[in-house]
């Protein structure tokens, strides 16, 4: 975190709280009021996030009434210096636990989910069964298929999904991440699967929305439609 992304937030949240007294005197009728409740929304969600949860907001309303009435501030540059650098130490010591937490139960769950019969677990650790059989042709890396999917936490929790759009989508076999490139060259056109995706083999510590923590194991319903042009292929291959 940031030190001046931590006091833009603080600033926001600070705009919310010195607009109202309490909760009954918020208007959200205008587009402005409402877009205003957005905006304290997310960064009340972005601080809790990041481990806020002992902001003052008396304080954070005095800030801005200060800055706004250009009054003299009440602590120091380097006084406040020293309270964001604490605020990001403890916010990175915070998510470091997070994320060897969720490693941790991370491999819990992949080391009791491959006992389970059915699941055939790769070398690169790779997790999969097989939920419908089919015979159809198997894609290579340079291929262009069309899938259906369904992705989830070990928890049930749905972070995207094709099916609850009702639109399947076309990507390259190569430029997924590691555990569906894997996946995908195992499975014949018309089959369905189930993979279970370690964290190295997915996003890491990198995950690209909040909806994915650090270091997640992620749980695909994976259904491989068809391979694009492999009709033409075929076709070009049998002349």
């Amino acid at each position: 975190m940031k030190q001046h992304r931590l006091a833009a937030a603080v600033a926001l949240v600070g705009l919310v709280l010195a607009g109202c007294d309490s909760q009954t005197s918020v208007e959200l009728e205008t587009p402005a009021q409402k877009a205003s409740y957005g905006i304290g929304l997310n960064m009340g969600k972005s601080l809790a996030q990041e481990g806020m949860d002992d902001l003052d907001s008396k304080a954070v309303a005095q800030g801005i009434e200060d800055a706004i009435g250009k009054k003299e501030q009440r602590l120091k540059d380097e006084e406040l210096a020293e309270a964001f650098g604490f605020l990001q130490k403890r916010s990175e010591e915070r998510m470091a636990k997070l994320n060897e937490e969720s490693a941790k139960a991370g491999k819990t769950f992949l080391a009791e989910n491959g006992k389970r019969e059915g699941v055939v677990t790769t070398d690169s650790g790779l997790q999969y069964e097989v939920l419908t059989k089919a015979d159809g042709a198997q894609p290579k890396a340079t291929d262009v298929v069309t899938v259906h999917y369904e992705g989830k936490l070990t928890d049930g929790s749905v972070f995207d999904s094709s099916i609850q759009r009702g639109s399947p989508i076309d990507l390259p076999v190569n430029g997924v991440i590691p555990g569906w490139v894997e996946g995908l060259q195992l499975m014949h056109v018309g089959e369905k699967y189930k993979l279970y995706i370690p964290s190295e083999l997915a996003y890491g510590e990198q995950s690209p929305t909040p909806a994915i923590p650090a270091n997640a194991v992620l749980v695909f319903d994976l259904e491989l439609l068809s391979i694009k042009d492999s009709a033409a292929k075929d076709a070009a291959t049998e002349e």
